[in-house]
């Protein structure tokens, strides 16, 4: 038996979706709806068949999916978010899974659609997730982002865009900012120094643009690692909130040592291939 479990907070739009792309191929719907949610999730999804579930407001899904797995009676469980939904192949491919299977869990590949791209770069894809698992096997901890805890077997599925998660992931600048905010509140830095403010944006940047080939998704890919730079700038100006806003000494000599020190990094990105080895 296969029980789905769908975590949801003002996912209104998204619900229907989600549920409908299961709905042949779950013998059990599971959602619960955050307490914070202000629209008719709920009411959506009990009229496409779900059992609904409230639970207190968290900010962040970790904190809902084990009690939302509480809920579910299935030996098999597959999480979704409620802006994800399963092709016809993927589903196809659970039911073989589940059906006799020496895996206990099984990580999916997911896609990524970004502002109306599917976007490819290393961040983003395959981005695989623990989301098809035996009852039991597999827990969160929570903290955002975290990798759950798992016990058995597990496999991942192919890279393959047929066996992948569809993640209906950014639609708007907004949306991205309001979860910048979010997610930057649960991941706040334990230490704070001024120079972090310069060096770990721009660390960022180059390695979503560069080391991460954001570079390969045209403007897609500079606007991800610009607003994934603007995510780091927030997260350790909450760190010095913090800390009170203490008055700390940062001077235009130690801006343009950050500067230049990031700059270096930068140059050998940009070098040909070649050239870095010898840089």
């Amino acid at each position: 038996m296969l029980s789905v479990v769908i975590t949801a907070w003002n996912e209104e739009k998204n619900i229907g979706r989600a549920i409908s792309s299961i709905s042949r191929l779950a013998n059990e719907i599971v959602v619960v709806v955050d307490a914070a949610t202000t629209d008719k999730t709920a009411e959506t999804a009990k009229k496409l068949g779900a059992k609904v579930f409230p639970h207190a407001h968290t900010g962040i899904v970790e904190h809902i999916r084990n009690f939302s797995i509480s809920k579910a009676i299935g030996d098999w469980i597959l999480l979704l978010d409620a802006d994800e939904e399963v092709p016809p192949a993927l589903a196809k491919k659970i039911k073989e899974l589940i059906k006799d299977s020496a895996v206990d869990y099984y990580r999916l590949p997911r896609k990524n659609i970004i502002f109306g791209k599917w976007i490819t770069s290393d961040h983003w894809w395959p981005d695989y997730v623990y989301r098809l698992f035996r009852r039991g096997t597999v827990t969160w901890e929570d903290t955002v982002h975290s990798i759950p805890v798992t016990q058995g077997r597990g496999a991942d599925l192919p890279a393959k865009e047929e066996f992948s998660l569809v993640h209906h992931n950014y639609s708007s600048i907004s949306q991205y900012l309001e979860r910048i905010d979010r997610y930057s509140e649960a991941a706040i830095p334990t230490s704070f120094t001024p120079a972090d403010l310069v060096t770990k944006p721009i660390a960022e940047f180059l390695s979503q643009y560069f080391a991460r080939r954001g570079y390969t998704q045209g403007l897609h890919g500079l606007a991800l690692a610009g607003l994934q730079m603007f995510s780091e700038f927030i997260r350790f100006l909450k760190a010095w909130e913090h800390q009170g806003f203490a008055e700390t000494k940062f001077s235009q000599a130690d801006l343009t040592h950050e500067l230049k020190s990031k700059a270096r990094e930068y140059r050998w990105w940009n070098s040909p291939t070649w050239l870095r080895r010898w840089i």
